[in-house]
């Protein structure tokens, strides 16, 4: 097998070989030792070629399965990248949520002391106005209590100057 032959022609002189091999069990009448000696050196051939091919798919085996650790290897690494950078991924939203979380917290507590708040200023300012409104009624009743008490000094004046000044002409009569 010097030279280089298809893998047609490997299969085929392999299997003239193991039909050679075969029939070499079955020996004839008119066969001579020459022949059993061609029948020998042909079957040594045949295994090995068997051997040749067995070591042949032996080394295909093995090269598939360098590959495969191989590309099993470039998987495991992509995997654990692929964890690392979910890690990375997890840490970067979680501290997000804490302080959302706590935001609304704060949010929520405020808004439940803001209530309180307003009703207290819906509340004062309901009595600012009532109290507004009892000032302004007392300072208009004390405007026309001031009115009528102005009146009623000039009607008092307008009576005793009056009266004064009839008693003065009484006065003037007599003398």
């Amino acid at each position: 097998m010097a030279s280089m032959a298809t893998p047609k022609q490997i299969w085929e002189q392999q299997q003239s070989q193991m039909q050679r091999v075969k029939n070499s069990g079955m020996v004839g009448s008119n066969e001579t030792p020459m022949k059993d000696d061609k029948e020998e050196e042909m079957a040594k051939s045949a295994l090995a070629l068997f051997r040749y091919k067995e070591e042949e798919i032996e080394r295909k085996k093995m090269e598939v399965r360098d590959k495969v650790e191989s590309y099993m290897g470039r998987v495991e690494e992509a995997t654990r990248r692929l964890a690392d950078i979910r890690e990375e991924l997890d840490a970067l939203t979680d501290p997000m949520r804490k302080e959302i979380a706590f935001l609304r917290k704060k949010i929520d507590t405020v808004n439940r002391e803001l209530k309180p708040l307003g009703q207290s200023c819906q509340k004062k300012e309901r009595e600012y106005k009532e109290a507004l409104e009892a000032f302004n009624d007392k300072n208009k009743e004390k405007t026309q209590l001031v009115s009528k008490l102005v009146e009623m000094v000039s009607e008092s004046e307008r009576l005793r100057m009056k009266k004064l000044e009839e008693l003065s002409k009484s006065i003037e009569t007599l003398g």
